[in-house]
């Protein structure tokens, strides 16, 4: 052993060198080393879920060797060869060496190659140094350390127990009672120290090494023939198991400093847990809320009353005015509650935060275009709704004062048209009654294109899914049927008639004439009452003076038309100064029409009337389409001003987002008072907002004084309020961050360089191509896998782009100290000792209440050993605090 101790070990053992020199003939000592030094190991290497089972075969590749040294020391080595090659070997090996050399130990006759090679001398040698300088050099008491200190706690603790006298780590532990002295002397309920026997070390020593490493943690290290079979036992191996007893009885005093550290650590992931909660819950809400709201939108059932359909486009006023904007808000807030809790995480070296299935931001942005989608589809069918239901019930008044008007002519025609007055009539008589029935098809021809327009209407009215078109189409058969009717009775008394006249030889041409002349103008009077009271509907100018100038020319034409009335009944006058003059019984009606003067004049009044009414109408509508056209161009200036204004702000913030300059507090400082200019503008977007809502109300679909819509401001601006919110977000990150990595304004100044020189779209973020390409220019050599683990840091949403603040972040963590973790796990060793796990009872006495028992449950899917249940060990400690990432 001399070979490969230690300058420290030869200090304080070399009384004994010729005697190991001695023992170096008897295998004796490789056998106890071997198993005790194998085991000692391996109760550091299951901290880290690993063990060995040879010990000169196990190390040989540096692997283990290397994560035996990390778990004793708390500290990181370099990155081992992954390789197999017997170089690769030698280089791990050699790290581990050079580990051990930086903490003092100077190497004697230990090189890489003997312990590649499986040389068992070399290799114990190496092992005996490890536990010398990790478990044996600082202890300390009484000013004495090492192994003088060592054997002075063993002296001092079994002082008090007869038969026990330690003065050396071979002889005096062969009985066994030194053991269990040990053992009784911390933890008396274990041990019935009066029941042992010194004649007895074998019962002693099972007795001691069963306890221990059912209740102390303290692996089996030797068997109790090892010890009482040979005349001295190997010293190494008994201080070597006795050392294991000491870190087991010594480490109380720091536990309470173990315990700080740890409650600090779960208050942060508590508050961490807290912002996760909130982000579902908010999540969670707004995407309840939108799977609510779009089935609303999408429903296109039609109501069958103008007054309904505009109750519907009330409440989608109400919906975009009062109920959309808070939720725009929700959605803007939850997107930063989640770069705000994503850079938490990684300023914790904590896995990103992965929000359930279908509740990433992703996934709700586009739940939100689903959302704008219906939406812009329901206001769309709203108006072409509200259109079709004006259009039909202008239809719908049409057809039933024409209805009327057809239905009024032509009551109690049919039973005229089926009198038989002309089989005993006079001649005069007959021939009255031919041209009277001459007359009659003269108006009947007049009315057939009322009928035909009656037809037609209710046709369109069928088109267009009119509510009522039974009763519509009811009526206009009726009609039909008895104009169908009223044809074949006119055909059938004219044949009468005919047959007649052939007996029959005057008749009176004065009242022909004048039952001529009254019909058609009797007929014009009507079409002309009937046109004076047609209701119109105009959308434009031009439309309303359209009908205005129609009008106008009717109104030209009532001179010629007063002639006209005055002809016919100067007809009447004379008819009547003939029957005066000449006595004439024509029992004062006219035989050929039953028009009479009274009804002409009547009829002439009415028309009268009717002109005036009209005119104050037109003018009315008039008035009404010169308010709509102000409304027009009132809502088209301002819009022309808003609109570009908002494109413009977008372009300065995309700007701003990539040149910016100055310290990140003058960024932000000028980004938040350029977002109060935004929202100072705010008055000006409701104003719109109540133009545009006089705008529907009028019923106005057009505007030809300008290109945006309503919609169209309102996108733009709740995307305006978004950017500028997300753009200071993403600069109070990158305060965060550099505050908490200590980041300079330079570097700061170089990551943004570096990050808009690759930014090659100019758009605030980088593709994966041009990410590749700026890690390439900073000296990264990587593959796929090595890239792709890259982005799975800097893109944990998998968006394949890459933020400035992922970007910052990436390089940050590059040189991020890992001291938080490492006090973090180093307070962990502390608590649990030697033994290696921490139990429910130890964590309940060292840390207050509430986040004991938050760490508890934290904990329980991670529970310990099944020899010890309610315990927690090194790397399930590791994985519930920190998840799966390397500590």
């Amino acid at each position: 052993m001399d070979q490969y101790d230690s300058q420290q070990t030869n200090d304080y053992m070399q009384p004994e060198d010729d005697w190991d020199r001695d023992l170096l003939l008897d295998p004796a000592w490789e056998k106890q080393q071997r198993k005790t030094f194998t085991a000692w190991c391996n109760s550091h290497l299951r901290k880290a879920g690993t063990q060995i089972e040879n010990i000169e075969e196990d190390f040989r590749d540096g692997l283990k060797l290397m994560l035996l040294l990390e778990v004793i020391s708390g500290e990181r080595l370099a990155k081992p060869e992954r390789g197999k090659m017997r170089v690769h070997k030698i280089s791990n090996v050699n790290k581990a060496l050079d580990f051990i050399a930086s903490k003092g130990v100077k190497l004697v006759s230990i090189g890489a190659e003997e312990i590649v090679d499986g040389n068992a001398k070399m290799t114990l040698g190496m092992i005996w140094t490890i536990i010398l300088r990790f478990a044996i050099q600082d202890i300390s008491v009484e000013e004495t350390s090492a192994k003088e200190g060592l054997l002075l706690w063993c002296q001092r603790k079994t002082a008090p127990y007869k038969n026990v006298n330690i003065q050396n780590f071979h002889i005096s532990w062969k009985d066994g009672l030194g053991f269990c002295a040990l053992i009784h002397r911390h933890r008396p309920e274990l041990i019935d120290y009066g029941k042992l026997r010194k004649d007895d070390p074998l019962t002693n020593l099972n007795t001691a090494f069963d306890v221990a490493e059912k209740y102390l943690d303290i692996p089996k290290m030797l068997d109790a023939e090892d010890i009482v079979g040979t005349s001295r036992p190997d010293e190494k191996a008994i201080m070597t198991y006795v050392s294991s007893f000491y870190h087991a009885f010594s480490g109380a005093q720091k536990a309470e400093t173990a315990a700080n550290r740890i409650c600090k650590v779960l208050a942060v992931n508590q508050e961490n847990e807290q912002l996760m909660e909130d982000y579902e819950k908010l999540a969670s809400d707004l995407l309840e809320w939108i799977r609510r709201t779009i089935p609303w939108l999408e429903n296109r059932a039609p109501e069958n009353t103008m007054q309904a359909m505009q109750q519907k486009l009330e409440d989608f006023r109400d919906y975009r005015r009062l109920h959309k904007p808070p939720k725009v808000q929700e959605k803007c807030q939850l997107e930063i509650n989640f770069n705000t809790l994503q850079t938490k995480l990684r300023l914790s070296n904590r896995p990103a935060f992965m929000p359930s299935e279908g509740k990433m931001v992703s996934d709700i942005n586009n739940a939100w275009g689903g959302l704008e989608q219906a939406e812009k589809g329901y206001e769309e069918w709203l108006l072409n709704e509200i259109r079709r239901l004006e259009r039909l019930d202008h239809l719908a008044e049409k057809f039933r004062q024409k209805a009327s008007i057809h239905e009024s002519w032509t009551d109690g025609k049919e039973t005229m048209l089926q009198q038989k007055d002309f089989e005993t009539a006079t001649l005069y008589e007959i021939k009255a009654l031919l041209k009277k029935h001459e007359a009659f098809e003269s108006d009947l021809a007049a009315h057939q294109d009322r009928v035909e327009q009656i037809a037609a209407i209710a046709q369109e009215l069928n088109e267009l899914d009119y509510y009522d078109s039974p009763s519509v189409n009811a009526r206009c058969q009726k009609i039909c049927d008895q104009w169908d009717n009223l044809g074949a009775l006119t055909q059938k008394r004219r044949e009468s008639l005919e047959r007649t006249e052939k007996l029959l030889e005057t008749i009176d041409q004065l009242y022909l004439e004048y039952a001529k002349r009254a019909a058609p103008f009797n007929n014009w009077m009507e079409g002309a009452m009937e046109d004076l009271q047609d209701t119109f509907i105009v959308h434009t100018i031009e439309e309303i003076q359209g009908l205005t100038t129609a009008h106008e020319q009717f109104k030209a034409t009532l001179p010629d038309a007063d002639k006209e009335r005055q002809a016919i009944l100067g007809i009447h006058n004379e008819v009547s100064k003939i029957v005066q003059t000449y006595h004439v019984n024509m029992a004062g009606t006219n035989p050929y029409t039953t028009i009479n003067p009274q009804e002409i004049n009547g009829k002439w009044d009415h028309v009268r009337q009717l002109v005036p009414r009209r005119d104050q109408a037109l003018m009315e509508e008039h008035a009404r389409q010169q308010q709509n056209e102000r409304l027009r161009k009132q809502f088209g200036a301002q819009a022309n001003i808003i609109g570009p204004w908002i494109q413009t702000k977008m372009e300065e913030i995309g700007r701003i987002s990539i040149e910016m300059h100055g310290t990140l507090e003058d960024q932000l400082n000028h980004l938040r008072q350029y977002e109060k200019s935004i929202v100072n503008y705010k008055p000006k977007i409701d104003q719109l907002e109540g133009d545009h809502q006089q705008i529907q109300e009028a019923l106005i679909f057009d505007n030809k004084h300008t290109n945006y819509t309503m919609e169209h401001i309102r996108v733009g601006w709740e995307q305006l309020l978004t950017t500028i919110a997300r753009t200071i977000n993403e600069v109070e990150n990158q305060i965060l961050t550099r505050d908490a990595k200590g980041i300079s304004q330079e570097q700061m100044n170089e990551f943004r360089a570096s990050f808009n020189h690759f930014d090659r779209k100019k758009t605030g973020m980088m593709d994966s191509e041009d990410f590749r390409a700026c890690l390439i220019s900073m000296g990264y050599n990587m593959g796929e896998a090595e890239f792709a683990r890259i982005m799975s840091i800097v893109d944990s949403n998998r968006m394949e782009v890459v933020t400035f603040q992922a970007f910052i972040d990436f390089m940050s963590r590059e040189t991020a100290d890992t001291d938080t973790a490492d006090q973090v796990m180093a307070s962990f060793k502390i608590l649990a000792g030697d033994k290696n796990y921490i139990t429910v009872d130890e964590l309940r006495r060292e840390l207050p209440p509430d986040q004991a028992e938050y760490c508890i449950a934290r904990m329980a899917p991670y529970t310990g050993p099944d020899s010890v249940p309610g315990a927690l060990d090194y790397m399930s400690f590791s994985t519930a605090l920190y998840g799966e990432s390397d500590l």
